[in-house]
């Protein structure tokens, strides 16, 4: 039996008709006023499944789109195909339709959206605001990590000439003492650089590795100075040659014969 009421401005308001089964189970149908006039099933599910697709053309700047959706589907369902096509996020979307921006949740046919109908994309201000801001810091990022990798390549140098040195010493080779202080000095400006760097995250990490690194190759320096300073050099002297007398020299006298 199918009932029918009036909102009392002479249209049609939800209709519901009960069946039964051979088994007594009733089913209510439910149904709704499309824009139009046209009274159709009301969607359960969010949208019908025998709804045909639509064209929409979609202008985002200075490009051109035209993508095929369900005549039912929300805007919002619209936006998550438009990320395929732009790389947009639904949530970096804005849809205007006729003027208005458009809820992910409202439905494209309520809203009056039919085929070849055009809609308008543009980019969240937040979200280009944001987009903006990573930029900055990724490009920061990557400056501090250029700057970490070339104090890291000068403190590569100066580890070989200190390992050169832990060498001579270790031999018994005294080392000019100033040597040893040169490459302290010259350890110390590249901690000076380092302190220097804004780094985040990983580069933060890499930073605080570099730095007791240098500590560390200092700290061998002083080791080095103090083992340098005990070590005895060694004294090369000349050795005196003796000259013997040959008792029976050779002579290559010539002689002269009238």
């Amino acid at each position: 039996m199918m009932k029918r009421r009036s909102n009392g401005y002479g249209k049609m308001s939800d209709i519901s008709t009960t069946t039964a089964s051979s088994t007594s189970r009733e089913e209510v149908v439910k149904w709704e006023m499309r824009p139009g006039g046209m009274l159709v099933q009301k969607r359960s599910d969010g949208k019908d499944v025998s709804a045909p697709n639509i064209r929409l053309r979609v202008a985002y700047g200075a490009l051109r789109y035209e993508i095929s959706v369900n005549s039912q589907a929300t805007f919002g369902e619209v936006k998550k195909v438009l990320t395929t096509e732009t790389g947009l996020q639904p949530g970096e979307q804005l849809v205007i339709f006729r003027g208005k921006e458009r809820e992910n949740g409202k439905y494209l046919d309520v809203c009056g959206v039919k085929d070849r109908s055009k809609i308008i994309l543009m980019e969240d201000p937040s979200s280009i605001e944001r987009r903006f801001i990573e930029m900055c810091r990724n490009a920061k990022i990557q400056n501090a990590n250029r700057a970490i990798l070339d104090v890291s390549t000068e403190v590569d140098k100066l580890a070989e000439q200190v390992s050169a040195i832990e060498k001579s010493i270790s031999s018994g080779v005294k080392v000019p003492e100033v040597q040893i202080t040169t490459l302290t000095e010259m350890l110390m400006r590249q901690a000076i650089k380092l302190d220097v760097i804004s780094a985040e995250e990983d580069a933060s990490a890499l930073k605080n590795l570099q730095g007791k690194r240098v500590q560390k190759i200092v700290e061998t320096l002083d080791v080095l100075k103090i083992s340098n300073a005990k070590v005895t050099p060694v004294i090369v002297t000349a050795t005196k040659w003796e000259t013997f007398n040959d008792p029976h020299p050779t002579t290559n006298s010539w002689e002269i014969f009238d």
